[in-house]
């Protein structure tokens, strides 16, 4: 039975979420690598097809992906424009380097769906944003022909529909078509009602008073007769702020759903919904030929902004830096250079452009470039001349608050900044060495910055580091980032902090080298590490990612002659209802960029996962004949272990990354592609011994398109000194757990380990005593895989001001929000929200779906009034009402939660059918 009580804090009912207003919202942007975290804030997003995005990855519930498709013009870039006959190309659109198309060709408008609609819902779009309509009106002079040319539009979208009746249609223009096929469209959008963009010119302009009054009454017609929502698209010079609020008001005003953007489409634009930006561009200097996961950027500064609530685009310095208006896109950059740029010269205007477009700035370890008096004085720095005498810096003063967080400034009179703040910055750190002053980190009009070595100081005797600047509050504070936004939160769920396990395969042919006293048999059959690991994982019903090397369970392999029975063990272990399947590929490679010819790693410094010793190849297990090949790893190994060890109705979920885990992006392509979720890499370490936040990893990070989920804590190898021992050292992951949930709860608890633990007495022992010690913690068990879909989903969160008000969006598998401590949802008027508990670093509040909607409150001014306060599982159908609430609880262990302020309610359960662990609750409460 499930486990209740009343606890005290407060809640008030609330009806199930929905989006503010009445119109639906609309976003359109033509860029590459499309901002899913702001466009996730809009009912509509238009994005260009050839941008490579892949709406599957994004299935968000409130959310349409539009497609953008010209009807009336083609490019010759587009990828159907060879298969079209040239005879229906009629004439030219010089502005836009495009053909004008023939619309009465009889055979068009199967061709359009054929070519051009049906591989774009093959791909996964449902709505398509049909432009160029008018441009038949190029060729077309007479009343005859234009009345040909609209029919053909009319066939052309009637196609559309008839092939895909639940596609949804946004016409751009169009309007002499809407008496026929007004039924058929979504929505109408028309370009300019107020601010204009002049492709052949390349000028912005405003829109003449007659202009806009023919469009207005264009957009009467439609909301009268049709009663169809209007879009209208408006055109502002990139960062020109003013001009985008002003023409977003008016068109507001105007009773007409607004869209401002650039004259390409290619910034992120503002709409009747303005999304936070919850992303951060972070440059960089790595050593060349390295992977991402162990640049300094990822190392030390993204897990303090994914704290925050923010994601981060990674750019290397070597590489041309990203142009256009970036406030548009991002909350802040940040610059971590350890060595000056290459481009200097481009590098300097670069910078001086962001500081003129007042993109908060924070920079660590260099200014990448010699700082010259106009520069200095740009950032309101003063350069100073000289250096210290004797060999001597010395720490003059430090603000206490920012400075010495892990240990005290440590100045080196050999490696220094010579630059003192101006009048209008704050200093952090003043040094002093006689006449010589300057300042190491301070705060500044345009950010901030934190000098080499007082950011991160590397302690290189016993290879570890320590923060000198307080990480989490420095970047606020440079970035002049918001304190009261909600944070998309990975490690609690319904206010209890996520567990999951998952097992690296390495080891599995290995035997164990004791006799279990619970091993039923006494004769002589010796016993692998998966027959030992099988009872722990049926004992202690602990969920469970299970993973396979192919290549240590093939008859092909170097184990033959016992393949069989390990197949046979995998089956007993991946049969059990606490177990997911996962693959650790064919061959186990060790070091990723190495065998993929993608990169380099560094042989003596690079610590391999397994214990295993890299042969020739790169690879752990020998196959005969075998050449590596990256689908052969990932989606081979997932197919054979499908086919020759899973049961039927537990295919692979996940791909659990080897050896180093610096995979390449085309590797992770190949996991996407698999249609497997993936995980491992980030070699989270911290322990009472390396008592460091740098020592705690991110997330993940992007990688060309394709993401990387990060284990949320590093393997046994860690504490048992890579299997030399102490073998019972995987007790202090325990610290591990403890040292990432408090103060600040930085990450969830991930009882990670390989096969090789079940070969000895000792690190069983260990790992029974680390399960039994978390699962009788205030926790929610999950899969690895539901872990990493709540990462991902926590790329696609937009969060978005509505007046007072917070909305919340993705896709409604992250259903947690942290507020900072103290803080609590006004359960009275929102929606979306079941309930909320505080916790390590903030009160963690509980999505009942895929939105909320709220207003923030101090917590001594809630109502006392029944909500949930935690549950060990996933809601569904969660919803308050007057009366109380209710929800469906699905755990996988038993289910358990916690009502606050019920005592004057009668609380009803009862089993749902799907599952032993799945519950109906009902909460009446009287008045």
């Amino acid at each position: 039975m499930p486990a209740f009580q009343s606890a005290s804090n407060a809640a008030s009912a609330a009806s199930p979420a929905a989006s503010s207003g009445n119109s639906p919202s609309f976003a359109l942007y033509y860029g590459g690598n499309p901002p899913v975290d702001q466009l996730s804030a809009f009912d509509a997003a238009v994005v260009e097809p050839d941008s490579r995005f892949d709406p599957r990855a994004h299935p968000l519930p409130h959310t349409t992906w539009f497609a953008y498709a010209s009807v009336g013009e083609v490019s010759p870039s587009r990828a159907w424009y060879n298969a079209m006959p040239k005879a229906w190309l009629q004439g030219s659109n010089a502005a836009w380097a495009s053909r004008v198309v023939d619309q009465s060709q009889a055979d068009w408008p199967a061709f359009f769906v054929d070519h051009v609609i049906t591989p774009l819902w093959q791909r996964g779009y449902r709505g398509f944003f049909l432009d160029t309509l008018d441009s038949y009106q190029l060729v077309a002079k007479t009343d005859d022909a234009r009345a040909r040319q609209q029919a053909g539009l009319v066939a052309v979208i009637r196609a559309i529909k008839t092939r895909y009746p639940e596609a949804k249609l946004i016409l751009n223009r169009g309007f002499e078509l809407m008496p026929q096929v007004h039924d058929q469209v979504y929505a109408v959008a028309f370009e300019s009602l107020y601010r204009s963009w002049n492709q052949g010119e390349q000028r912005y302009g405003e829109v003449s008073a007659a202009d806009r009054a023919w469009l207005l009454g264009q957009a009467r017609t439609i909301q009268s007769q049709y009663h169809l929502p209007v879009v209208s698209i408006d055109y502002c010079p990139p960062g020109d702020t003013a001009c985008a609020r002003d023409a977003i008001a008016k068109i507001r005003a105007d009773g007409i759903v607004p869209y401002v953007t650039d004259g390409g489409l290619k910034t992120m634009g503002v709409g009747s919904v303005e999304p936070l930006k919850r992303r951060i561009l972070l440059v960089q200097d790595p050593p060349a030929r390295t992977d991402l996961n162990v640049s300094p950027g990822v190392r030390f500064l993204a897990m303090p902004l994914n704290y925050l609530g923010y994601e981060i685009d990674f750019r290397d310095a070597s590489e041309p830096l990203p142009q256009g208006d970036l406030k548009r896109q991002y909350a802040g950059i940040v610059l971590w250079l350890n060595n000056d740029v290459p481009r200097s010269s481009e590098y300097r205007q670069w910078l001086l452009a962001q500081v003129d477009a007042h993109i908060p700035i924070a920079i660590f370890s260099s200014f990448g470039i010699p700082l010259d008096s106009t520069l200095a004085s740009k950032l309101d720095l003063q350069t100073v001349n000289g250096a210290p005498t004797d060999d001597k810096l010395a720490v003059e003063s430090y603000d206490h608050t920012l400075m010495g967080f892990e240990m005290p400034p440590r100045p080196d009179p050999h490696d220094f900044t010579a630059v003192r703040v101006g009048p209008n910055s704050r200093s952090l750190l003043r040094l002093r060495s006689g006449d010589f002053e300057i300042d190491g980190a301070a705060l500044t009009p345009w950010g901030g910055y934190a000098m080499r070595p007082f950011g991160v100081f590397g302690l290189g005797a016993v290879n570890q580091s320590r923060w000198v600047v307080q990480p989490i509050a420095f970047l606020q504070a440079a970035l002049h980032l918001p304190t009261d936004v909600p944070v998309p939160d990975t490690t609690t769920m319904n206010g209890r902090r996520v567990m999951m396990s998952h097992i690296d395969g390495d080891g599995f042919a290995s035997r164990a080298e004791f006799r279990d006293g619970d091993h039923p048999n006494t004769d002589a059959q010796p016993e692998y590490s998966g027959d030992v690991l099988y009872r722990v994982l049926r004992d202690t019903g602990m969920p469970t990612t299970v993973s396979l090397i192919e290549g240590e369970v093939t008859s092909d392999g170097p184990f033959r002659k016992i393949a069989a029975h390990l197949r046979d063990i995998g089956r007993r272990i991946m049969e059990l209802p606490n177990v997911e399947v996962a693959t650790h590929t064919y061959t186990h490679p060790l070091q990723w960029m190495r065998v993929t010819g993608l990169g380099r790693s560094d042989d003596a410094d690079t610590p391999t996962e397994g214990g295993s010793q890299t042969n020739n190849t790169g690879l752990s297990i020998d196959i005969p004949g075998y050449r590596f090949s990256i689908d052969r790893e990932i989606d081979g190994s997932i197919q054979y272990i499908d086919k020759q060890v899973a049961p039927a109705s537990k295919p692979v979920r996940m791909v659990l990354w080897s050896g180093d885990c610096q995979v390449p992006a085309p590797v992770l392509k190949a996991a996407y592609q698999a249609g497997v979720l993936n995980m491992n890499g980030g070699d989270t370490l911290i322990t009472r011994s390396y008592p460091s936040w740098t020592a705690i990893a991110p997330l993940g990070v992007m990688k060309d398109g394709y993401y990387q989920v990060f284990a949320p804590n590093q393997n046994e190898e860690l504490y048992t000194g890579l299997w030399h021992g102490p073998f019972y050292g995987f007790d202090r992951v325990l610290e591990t757990f403890e040292m990432t949930d408090k103060p600040i709860r930085f990450k969830p608890i991930d009882v990670y380990y390989h096969m090789f633990t079940g070969t000895k007495y000792a690190s069983v022992r260990s790992l029974k005593t680390v399960l039994e010690t978390v699962m009788k913690q205030h926790v929610t068990p999950v899969f690895s895989s539901e872990y990493a879909r709540t990462v991902l989903d926590s790329l696609d969160t937009s969060v978005a001001r509505d007046g007072d008000f917070w909305v919340v969006r993705n896709a409604g598998i992250l259903r947690t929000l942290r507020l900072p401590v103290g803080k609590v949802p006004d359960l009275a008027t929102a929606q979306g929200v079941i309930g909320y508990l505080p916790g390590p670093g903030g009160t963690y509040v509980h999505m009942s779906g895929s939105e909320a909607r709220f207003r923030v409150i101090d917590a001594a001014r809630a109502a006392r009034v029944p909500y949930l306060a935690d549950a060990n599982g996933v809601l569904d159908r969660a919803q308050r009402t007057s009366g109380g609430l209710s929800f469906d609880l699905h755990a996988h262990v038993a289910p358990q939660f916690t009502l606050a302020n019920a005592g004057a309610c009668r609380v009803t359960k009862r089993p749902l059918s799907d599952s032993v662990y799945s519950i109906h609750v009902d909460v009446a409460c009287g008045t």
